[in-house]
């Protein structure tokens, strides 16, 4: 299983993609259609269009990864398909990639204390 660090920064593709796609197109696809930084360390996810596939794309220092997984049995939970992205919480994508649902989680935004003490 795939546990994301705490507070990285995860933004879901609601468009499903051209699965043939690899890491440089996919790259690609963050510039130009969400308009992101795909080395910025951003973890990014990608549908296919049938809801048991998904990559993950992330530039980890010295490369761009690339995972892809299907579920044997069942189907994702993926939110509204719309342009953009949406922001998951680690929690939420960890949930999402052992295909649960995700949306039922409720992750408390907490803002950074502005003094120490």
């Amino acid at each position: 299983m795939i546990i994301p660090p705490s507070g990285i920064r995860v933004l879901v593709a609601t468009r499903p993609v051209d699965f043939r796609r690899g890491a440089d197109g996919l790259a690609a696809l963050v510039q130009e259609v969400l308009a992101q930084d795909p080395f910025s360390g951003t973890v990014f996810v990608f549908r296919s269009k049938r809801a048991d596939r998904l990559k993950l794309l992330v530039w980890d220092g010295t490369g761009l990864v690339l995972v892809w997984k299907r579920l044997e049995a069942g189907s994702f939970r993926w939110p509204p398909i719309t342009d953009g992205v949406m922001r998951l919480s680690g929690a939420q994508m960890e949930a999402l990639l052992a295909g649960l649902d995700w949306s039922r989680l409720h992750v408390p935004r907490q803002g950074r204390p502005k003094v120490a003490g």
